[in-house]
Formats: C-alpha cells, structure tokens, sequence
C-alpha cells in the first residue's frame, strides 16, 4: 500500500465533473477519482478547514466517532471495477478493530477531519494513476534499459548457484 494525500480537486475539462486528485508522497504519482458534487465540496470545506454552523454530515459521522470513542485509523482504497473505486474505514474502539465499507469520496472527507491517513494498494495505483513527474520517470527507464544493457548470462547463472546453495 501506498500512503497518499489530496492534493485538490480539479474539473473535468468535458463533463465538468469533479474530481479527487491524491499524489503520492514523492509527487510521481496521481490518482484521480471522479466525485460528485456534493462530495467535493465536503473535501473542499475540509482542505479549507472551513466548520459550518451545524454539523453537516461528515461532520456528524466525526462527531458520533468522537463519543463513542472511536477512531479512525486509515482509509484504504483497494480496488477498482469497472471504473468505480472502493475503499474501507478502518476504525477502532479500544482493541476491537473493524473494517467499514465506504466511498472513497466520504472516507477522504473523513480522513481529512480526522487526520487520518489515506492508502491506496498498489494495483489500483498501477491500473489507474498517472505520472506527475515525467521527467523522473525517463530517468528511472534509462536506469533501468542501462542496468539491463550490462547484464551479462553467466550473472543469472552466478545468482542461481548462490541462491541454491552450491558451491562457486
């Protein structure tokens, strides 16, 4: 899993349609994830630490966390299908620990209130996220096709007998 954090929202330049944007910690990566309305704003009003007069909902669901003395631990978004993300609360009331189905767009707003960590697994990175930083991208496909160009067939033989125990 990867830890990563909102970076903002942005629009959709066709349908005008919000969207999450979470970067890893080395800004390589981004994944976005379309939310609705309603949603951005609640991560909007987070990222601003705007309170409103009366809890609204997430706010609410902080509160209710709070009293019972529950915290959340982390958000994970797991997986992707068919274009649609999905991710878990981890909450915990002293040593009992559970996991709660969740949009991702309510589990962000929540982690932002809560300060609680976002992960994401590393498939859905891979299947969705697109690179930030291009530049160090190249360089690491250049030190990589480098690595490989000096690569010689008796280092898989050398590492093979080593691995296996047999004598050199």
């Amino acid at each position: 899993m990867i830890e990563m954090k909102v970076a903002g929202i942005a629009l959709d330049a066709v349908t005008r349609s919000p969207i999450v944007l979470l970067r890893d910690s080395d800004d390589r990566r981004a994944l976005p994830i379309y939310v609705g309305q309603d949603q951005a704003r609640a991560i909007i009003s987070a990222l601003e630490d705007q309170v409103p007069p009366r809890p609204l909902t997430h706010d609410l669901m902080v509160n209710i966390l709070e009293e019972w003395d529950m915290t959340l631990e982390r958000v994970i978004i797991h997986s992707l299908k068919d274009n649609t993300f999905y991710a878990i609360l981890t909450v915990r009331q002293g040593e009992a620990k559970k996991e709660i189905d969740a949009r991702p767009s309510d589990a962000i707003a929540l982690a932002l209130r809560t300060g609680s960590p976002i992960w994401v697994m590393e498939e859905v990175i891979a299947d969705a996220s697109i690179p930030v930083d291009q530049d160090a991208d190249e360089a690491e496909r250049r030190a990589f096709r480098e690595f490989l160009s000096n690569l010689r067939p008796e280092d898989f033989s050398e590492r093979g007998r080593s691995s296996s125990g047999e004598a050199q």
